[in-house]
């Protein structure tokens, strides 16, 4: 059984059919990227699939339960983490706090035992501090731990957007647009990093206009164009297909 299904689903915004009638399967444990020209639905096939959006027809499944519907917190405790494609980072807060917030599910939220100051709950802050320290590290900003994030290179905040991510400890995560904006220096790094964090056991979802890195790191592609599914297939089979090559640049090249 694949770890996500998406049944024929589809989204109208005002009459605009934004998603038509798409449909994919996600395995366990590899890294499937979705792409296509701008404009061809692929953030608005994510908000669908993490909740942000509600489909206007067909279905969701996480492990084969229906989530369609299901409000993105209610996602997030069934181990679904995302990126964006613009950052969602806490400029007032260090680093080290934004990542700590991505492990707010695992934290004790009780008001009568935080107002008391309870001894368990300042022993679990500092487990999820460690922890934070930790995913920072693993994604390579050991040097930021103490660093306030509005004083942090744009490379760095997409990592850290990632660490927060992880914070989660998802089994399924959504990344989108995770080398926008970064030099090749930087998108070489987050290449690593996505294939790190596959190796790890945590099923990657990518939405990527980088076609080097999309090639060398996917499993799967899908391909989308106008809101529709064009294809779906190995790099192989997506880098040859001329009807990709016909969505990217024109029928006549």
């Amino acid at each position: 059984m694949s770890l996500l299904s998406v049944a024929s689903v589809s989204k109208t915004f005002d009459g605009v059919k934004a998603v038509q009638n798409v449909s994919l399967e996600v395995d366990r444990g590899i890294i499937y990227s979705v792409i296509g020209p701008n404009g061809a639905g692929k953030t608005t096939l994510f908000n669908l699939i993490t909740g942000i959006y509600l489909p206007s027809e067909g279905e969701i499944r996480i492990d084969g339960a229906s989530v369609t519907g299901k409000p993105p917190h209610e996602l997030a405790a069934l181990g679904v983490a995302r990126t964006f494609q613009n950052l969602q980072i806490c400029m007032n807060m260090d680093a080290c706090e934004n990542v700590m917030l991505g492990a707010h599910l695992r934290l004790d939220r009780n008001l009568l035992r935080a107002a008391f100051h309870f001894p368990a709950l300042a022993r679990r802050d500092r487990e999820i501090r460690q922890e934070a320290e930790d995913l920072m590290r693993f994604v390579g900003l050991e040097s930021y731990i103490y660093a306030r994030a509005d004083g942090m290179p744009y490379g760095a905040l997409k990592r850290l957007e990632i660490a927060r991510a992880l914070a989660l400890k998802p089994r399924l995560l959504f990344l989108d647009e995770p080398a926008a904006g970064l030099n090749p220096k930087e998108t070489l790094d987050v290449d690593v990093l996505i294939r790190k964090i596959a190796d790890s056991g945590v099923t990657v979802v990518l939405v990527e206009h980088n076609m080097k890195m999309v090639m060398n790191l996917s499993d799967r592609i899908l391909v989308m164009d106008y809101g529709k599914k064009l294809m779906e297939g190995t790099s192989d089979e997506i880098r040859h297909h001329p009807d990709v090559i016909a969505a990217y640049l024109g029928a006549q090249a």
